[in-house]
């Protein structure tokens, strides 16, 4: 499961931790940025900042196939510290760059931190898997799912730079799992902000079909726990798809659950299955939307000729975050996110429609579902390509939600089960 904790939407920012906060450039020197991280993943697999030049290179791309390894057991093991990566994220001393993360409340736009951990994974995959008699890579990193984040952390300082380091802690034949750590300088030293897990997959240079990855060599005791729980986050991801209420039915204990939310919006004047009236202090789901839509330009591609997956990720996270706020009726703050799953990717010049859904409340927390799907005008159909859970946490009591439809009861349980796993973690 991933979980975002403690994201605090209070003012960060003090003129006493500003020149500490500065400070950190010249204690950690010329370091790596995450503009030099994109700049290098270009490089990796020849990518162009040109948009014609970048499709030339793109469909160039396609004669690498023959590098690509026809077993895992060709390739070398590698160590996890041959992908260990360090990166900055000077926020503190180059005030252009704050501008690009700032909100208007003093606060970190955490959708923009999203999208540098989605870069930084892929580079992070890429060094695991580089082959310096290669030019180029043959391989096709991107990422799966956003696995879990746990912030340790209660806020992220606007004016204080930031770290990120990370390696691969897990491979399968195609797979790839990238630990991240961020941290950010204050009071003289780095203090750790978030964990992050995400799931990479490699394909052929096409990006078609599933490729080789090299495996890993654990050293030492730490580095095999590290690896038994990438095995473990594998089997939970297995056992939590299995479980889909769009695969099964639900628990006895989910139905009855249900049929109570039923029963209490029965008309008892009436007694007729259709009269329904909505219980004090309560909204239905129905009411609780919040739509979006994106037109997909070239400017949000990845180094693939495809939408970005970082920018599907901050744009899905500001709506349902915005509606939250609207349900709520102040500004939360972000509790969790859980498994962000591409089903899909987006191609550029598609219509992204982005719908965000209160699904389940309890006390001041609201799980929020963000379903984002690409329209073909022409066709007039669409095609899911992520799901997004978020949990939010208001100042004061929120009110409840009620499903009308069995549809939206699924939901509801849905909604419940992501909320449950993020208090059991």
């Amino acid at each position: 499961m991933l979980s975002v904790r403690f994201l605090s939407l209070r003012s960060a920012s003090s003129l006493s931790s500003r020149s500490l906060c500065i400070a950190a450039a010249t204690n950690h020197g010329k370091a790596p940025d995450m503009a030099e991280v994109r700049n290098r993943l270009r490089e990796i697999v020849g990518a162009s900042t040109n948009w014609s030049d970048h499709q030339q290179a793109m469909a160039e791309r396609v004669s690498l196939s023959s590098m690509l390894a026809k077993s895992q057991s060709e390739l070398p093991a590698k160590r996890m510290k041959d992908s260990f990566l360090e990166v900055h994220l000077p926020l503190g001393s180059e005030p252009e760059l704050r501008e690009k993360y700032l909100t208007y409340h003093n606060t970190v736009r955490f959708g923009r931190i999203l999208e540098d951990l989605d870069s930084l994974a892929v580079l992070i995959s890429y060094s695991h898997t580089y082959n310096s008699a290669l030019k180029r890579s043959p391989l096709s990193i991107v990422t799966a799912l956003v696995d879990k984040i746990d912030m340790r952390q209660h806020v992220i300082y606007p004016d204080c730079d930031i770290k990120f380091t990370g390696q691969v802690t897990w491979v399968g034949r195609s797979s790839i799992e990238a630990k991240m750590h961020m941290s950010q300088y204050r009071d003289g030293a780095y203090s750790p902000v978030l964990d992050a897990t995400f799931v990479m997959v490699a394909r052929d240079p096409a990006n078609k079909r599933a490729a080789f990855v090299n495996p890993l060599k654990p050293e030492g005791p730490e580095e095999e726990k590290l690896l038994q729980e990438g095995e473990a986050n594998k089997s939970r991801r297995v056992e939590l798809s299995t479980a889909s209420l769009l695969k099964v039915a639900p628990a006895d204990e989910e139905r009855r659950i249900i049929h109570d939310l039923f029963l209490n919006t029965l008309d008892t004047n009436t007694v007729s299955f259709r009269s329904r009236i909505l219980p004090p202090k309560s909204v239905w789901m129905e009411d609780a939307k919040l739509k979006g839509l994106e037109i997909c330009h070239p400017q949000q591609r990845n180094i693939f000729n495809r939408i970005f997956g970082g920018f599907l990720m901050r744009k899905a996270y500001e709506l349902g975050w915005a509606n939250a706020c609207s349900f709520g009726g102040c500004r939360p703050s972000l509790v969790a996110v859980d498994d962000i799953l591409f089903q899909k990717p987006v191609e550029i010049g598609s219509l992204l429609m982005l719908s965000s859904q209160v699904c389940y409340t309890q006390g001041k927390y609201i799980q929020v579902r963000v379903h984002s799907e690409v329209f073909d005008p022409l066709t007039q159909q669409h095609n899911t390509t992520n799901i997004f859970h978020y949990t939010f946490a208001s100042d004061r009591d929120v009110p409840s939600i009620v499903p009308r439809t069995y549809g939206e009861s699924m939901l509801y349980l849905d909604g419940k089960r992501h909320f449950n796993q993020t208090v059991e973690s």
